[in-house]
């Protein structure tokens, strides 16, 4: 396997197994750990795109660039440098302590997320030299191959060569929140959507029920999750917030700027340009500065972000909150991206829509006897009270196809 590899076309799963494997130069009983570690070296780690954090002392820095505190900080000056200690002192200790609140809280913000990525390290099941390792998924390159069970999650995007009753929930790639099913099989070559990749599994997908072999294709930042993950990590533009309080700040300075030299030229027009003319304008710049505004935001964001960190959300950037709260109108799709994805039974009804017990009993039997993945309908069903499974016997069974789009059970009683 000396020949150069990369990683297989974007849409893998429309390939032939035959012709994947060949241009992958991959066999079924896995690659062998030198040439896993040559591709390795080659392609590059299979994780996200990671933004590097800034230095503390430059990010502390950077909460100083908005023109409303750079005017305190002029004002701050123009107060010592005239001798006004007290003024300079207050105006010091007001913006220092307003950014000193911002930061510290969104470090600590950043703190809870880096613990949150390590927590969820994933390690794979691999097959390397004919046998099965325990390998981390950062490892994997394309032409692996990984053996998935119920609990895992899809460490890249693959081809499915193997599976056995294998749903997984990929609402992450999506947004639909209910099981789909993944078996191994040849798909038309106008499928090109990911969601009709029926033969294909994705990073980030969660394995629910059985067990599946899976022919990596793709890794890393060539992954749909790493694309996204490289859209999203791009330096994001300015909040409405940050753009409607940088436009209130740089409309004090213009005003303080033009009411100065206003004041100063008027006097020079008079021939009285004195000491008491710059002390008059300097005070004029301080008292037209609202000195507690930073510190009213930054404490109004911060109590806005410990509030929502009790009901377990991690705020990093807190302009991000005053955005959720000025929306009218949110509108979203896919059940199971905000929402919970639970179903509700209202009532069961005949054939002729009256309300039926023995539908529910029948509804709930079938539910409760079947054995393959049962569903947010069947959980519903069986979260009913008054249906006794005592007495009833299963006898057969026909599993859920897409054909029939239904699952039967056989009891007796």
């Amino acid at each position: 396997m000396s020949k150069q590899t990369g990683p297989a076309p974007r849409d893998f799963w429309r390939v032939p197994t035959a012709e994947l494997l060949t241009s992958l130069l991959a066999e079924r009983q896995g690659l062998s750990s030198a040439e896993a570690s040559r591709r390795l070296a080659a392609q590059g780690a299979n994780t996200l795109d990671q933004q590097p954090r800034r230095r503390m002392a430059s990010a502390f820095l950077a909460h100083f660039n908005s023109p409303l505190v750079l005017m305190l900080l002029l004002a701050c000056g123009a107060s010592a440098v005239m001798g006004d200690a007290t003024s300079a002192a207050v105006i010091a200790f007001i913006v220092v302590g307003s950014v000193a609140l911002e930061f510290v809280q969104e470090h600590r913000a950043g703190d809870a997320a880096e613990r949150l990525k390590r927590s969820v390290a994933l390690n794979a099941n691999v097959l390397r030299d004919g046998t099965v390792t325990r390998v981390p998924a950062a490892a994997l390159v394309p032409g692996d191959v990984v053996q998935l069970a119920a609990g895992d999650m899809v460490p890249a995007d693959g081809r499915v060569i193997e599976a056995r009753d294998f749903f997984v929930r990929q609402a992450m790639l999506t947004g639909e929140a209910y099981p789909v099913e993944k078996k191994p099989q040849e798909l038309d070559a106008g499928e090109g959507d990911i969601g009709a990749a029926v033969n294909a599994a994705f990073m980030g997908a969660s394995v629910l029920t059985g067990s599946a072999t899976l022919l990596v294709c793709r890794t890393g930042r060539s992954t749909f999750l790493g694309e996204m993950s490289h859209a999203l990590g791009k330096h994001a533009a300015p909040t409405a917030f940050e753009r409607g309080t940088r436009g209130f700040g740089q409309l004090l300075v213009k005003m303080t700027a033009a009411l100065v030299l206003f004041v100063t030229f008027a006097q020079l027009l008079a021939h009285q340009l004195s000491a008491e003319t710059f002390l008059f304008a300097v005070a004029l710049a301080v008292g037209l500065t609202p000195e507690l505004l930073p510190m009213v935001v930054s404490v109004t964001l911060a109590r806005g972000a410990l509030r929502m960190a009790e009901r377990k959300v991690v705020v990093k950037h807190l302009p991000a909150i005053q955005n959720m709260g000025s929306m009218d109108v949110l509108c979203t799709d896919k059940t199971g991206t905000l929402t919970e994805a639970s179903i509700r039974l209202e009532r069961a009804v005949d054939a002729e829509g009256r309300p039926s017990a023995r539908v529910l009993e029948l509804a709930w039997l079938n539910s409760h006897f079947e054995s393959g993945l049962r569903s947010p309908l069947d959980d519903a069903i069986l979260a009913q009270p008054g249906v006794d499974p005592a007495g009833w016997q299963k006898l057969d069974e026909v599993p859920f196809g897409f054909e029939r789009r239904r699952v039967s059970v056989l009891v007796e009683r």
